[in-house]
């Protein structure tokens, strides 16, 4: 297991590279000029003695080797620079906003497998049966029904209509009701009709068969073993998708005024706050490989075949 762990933390190396060196190109080929997009924030007249000396502060009259190196060396001490609009570290700004995001990320994680993974499980041991039915309801309105759509509605219905939650801000638990629900109602779409497609698997194998054969209780089989194996693909999805909503709730946050990370980074695109920019693409990066990272480890804990072939490999 340990032996797994490092390989898979050196298999990380490259892919932060590459995304530090996407993120690199994409910057210095893109027709923003950093330097202009500073004066801009900062309601400063451009002019080429002014320009010039900007470029030359924020290093862009270097090659672009030395350039892309000195990047690096910034990323890998999480000094992303100043932002042009608040002129104040953009590490310390993510800092102050990104436990917004982790917390209605966390919250709507929760919410989605507290529904999907009985839900799920049910339909598949009860298939066509009523729950099957409305599983598949519930199921195709997730996928369907857009996320700022849906806010939308529950703003107008339980806020301004019933007034029973706030409509925007981070406070209180209710504040976390409305938008926990609109972001995690795809994921509960998902995980649903995924568990219960792989529970059916399982059902199908010859270990159930043995186990009823053997008198072995049913709660038993269903708990200990089906669905022991059958929520690893689940498992799969949320690392994937764990990792996608703490950097993708912007359409989220900017529909209920979430102070979180993902609208700072909205507000950066509009701004062209370049180090804002920057430093969404490396974290986003770097969160999604976490998440992932340690799903498989939870997945080697829970699948013991999983488990055998990982010690095999190492």
């Amino acid at each position: 297991m340990f032996i797994y762990l490092i390989k898979r933390l050196l298999a990380v190396i490259p892919i932060i590279l590459f995304a530090i060196f996407l993120m690199f190109v994409l910057i210095r080929f893109s027709p923003v000029d950093p330097a202009e997009a500073y004066l801009a924030a900062a309601n400063i007249h451009p002019t080429d003695e002014i320009l010039a000396e900007k470029r030359h502060e924020f290093g862009l009259d270097q090659p672009l080797l030395v350039q892309y190196v000195q990047t690096v060396k910034n990323v890998v001490q999480l000094d992303f620079g100043n932002s042009y609009v608040t002129n104040t570290s953009v590490w310390q700004e993510v800092a102050t906003r990104m436990p917004a995001t982790i917390q209605l990320a966390v919250s709507s994680i929760i919410l989605s497998l507290v529904i999907s993974v009985p839900l799920g499980f049910l339909a598949a041991v009860y298939k066509n049966s009523l729950i099957d039915h409305l599983s598949r309801l519930l199921s195709y309105l997730g996928a369907s029904i857009p996320q700022f759509w849906l806010g939308y509605v529950l703003i107008f219905l339980f806020s301004v209509k019933l007034d029973m939650f706030p409509v925007e801000g981070r406070g209180t638990w209710q504040h976390f009701v409305l938008p926990s629900i609109t972001l995690s109602l795809a994921l509960i779409a998902i995980y649903t009709r995924l568990l219960r497609a792989s529970v059916l698997d399982e059902l199908e194998n010859v270990y159930v068969v043995y186990g009823r054969t053997r008198g072995i209780k049913e709660k038993t089989i269903m708990v200990k073993h089906v669905l022991r194996i059958a929520i690893s693909p689940m498992l799969t999805g949320l690392g994937m998708n764990l990792g996608k909503l703490l950097t993708g709730t912007i359409i989220v946050e900017q529909v209920f005024s979430w102070p979180g990370f993902g609208r700072f980074f909205i507000e950066a695109i509009f701004n062209r706050d370049i180090p804002v920019i920057q430093s969404y693409v490396v974290l986003a990066a770097c969160l999604f490989i976490i998440c992932n990272l340690i799903v498989d480890l939870v997945q080697l804990y829970i699948d013991p075949r999983i488990s055998r072939k990982g010690m095999a490999q190492s």
